[in-house]
């Protein structure tokens, strides 16, 4: 899971590029590669989604889901897509779309499955 901001207009046009991103993380070993844009996220008066990336006006939070078997697998494939050259520039923090600095990402156990 990653959280970060991006201007509207660089959120509509992102298409190619997280195209690309999530393709990478498939053919890596990710089981589900997914970004979505902000559709509903008010902000909280102590801590929200737009706080968290401290959210200016004229953008919009992005939130990438990626899926994996397990902490270790997650590692291996991070690994190679580190490693990948067709990502390689994508994640150097000059050519991304948006404030890497304000991006923040973690990893969760599957607590509830229904």
């Amino acid at each position: 899971m990653d959280l970060s901001s991006r201007s509207q207009e660089e959120a509509a046009g992102l298409s190619s590029h997280v195209a690309t991103v999530g393709q990478g993380w498939r053919e890596h070993g990710a089981l589900e590669y997914r970004e979505y844009v902000a559709d509903d996220v008010k902000v909280g008066k102590l801590t929200s989604f737009p706080r968290s990336v401290k959210l200016k006006r004229g953008e919009t939070v992005i939130f990438a889901w990626i899926a994996y078997k397990s902490r270790a697998h997650r590692d291996q494939v991070n690994a190679k897509v580190m490693k990948d050259p067709r990502l390689a520039k994508m994640m150097d923090p000059k050519a991304m779309p948006f404030d890497g600095k304000r991006m923040f990402w973690g990893g969760f156990k599957l607590l509830i499955e229904a």
